[in-house]
């Protein structure tokens, strides 16, 4: 639990950096409007699809045929397209941070914190795109996977944050530690830390919830996710004596 509060403490701390300030609103803005463009060609065909579905169940058809009621079903049409349009954004800019910006987000980090730690670059760049090429796919299957336990109102609150636990963890874990690590140092980080990963996962999640904060969870993300993988990255290499260089780690191979 330490470790987690270190990282998220210094991501918050390594924020304040001009560098990072560009980095808390392009991937953003750039998603937004992706998904703007998107909501406006679609949002039509979309609206008129989820309207349907629930147009057949017997709680919303008797609201569509009473007024006030019929104006509230119309709303609650458009809040539970808002509640799918936010984290779309949030996942699409996390994507954008991972894939354009860990790069940067590694070297802040490194030249504050770990100026001395070898670079032994047991990652590459197409690792990094395979590893969240496979992350929305598995996130995608989680997703529809789940569609059933959304009929338990008691889980309403538990899944979301799981998926997006799960999506950050997998996500971010790799390139946090694919420049510095070797490949056999990445693999027995990423066993090892699983519930660390996890638990820094879930408190980002939960941050992305709060309102205003979430639109800044991506970079904090990124940011945390490298000061916790170099902080474990840098205490195993002080109790282990040097080794050589493992080989790059096999795409897919952490999935």
């Amino acid at each position: 639990m330490r470790e987690i509060v270190e990282a998220l403490l210094g991501a918050l701390a390594s924020l304040v950096h001009p560098r990072m300030w560009l980095l808390m609103i392009w991937p953003m803005a750039v998603a937004l409007l992706i998904w703007t463009i998107l909501a406006v060609i679609f949002g039509h065909q979309v609206f008129d699809a989820v309207q349907t579905h629930l147009a057949a169940t017997e709680v919303y058809r008797s609201m569509i045929d009473i007024w006030p009621l019929s104006a509230m079903a119309t709303i609650l049409v458009w809040l539970l397209l808002a509640a799918i349009f936010i984290p779309l954004v949030l996942v699409t800019a996390s994507l954008i941070i991972s894939i354009v910006s860990m790069p940067t987000i590694i070297r802040q980090v490194a030249t504050d914190r770990y100026p001395s730690l070898e670079r032994r670059h047991g990652g590459s760049v197409v690792g990094s795109l395979w590893n969240a090429a496979s992350t929305l796919v598995l996130l995608m299957l989680l997703v529809f996977g789940s569609v059933p336990l959304w009929l338990m109102p008691f889980l309403w609150p538990v899944i979301p944050v799981l998926l997006f636990a799960f999506f950050n963890q997998r996500l971010f874990r790799y390139d946090a530690l694919a420049e510095h690590a070797d490949a056999a140092e990445l693999r027995e980080l990423v066993v090892a830390c699983r519930g660390q990963w996890w638990g820094l996962g879930i408190a980002l999640a939960l941050l992305g919830h709060v309102p205003i904060i979430g639109f800044f969870v991506p970079v904090l993300g990124g940011l945390a996710f490298t000061h916790f993988g170099l902080a474990r990255l840098h205490a195993l290499r002080i109790t282990r004596p040097p080794g050589a260089a493992g080989a790059r780690v096999i795409e897919g191979e952490l999935a």
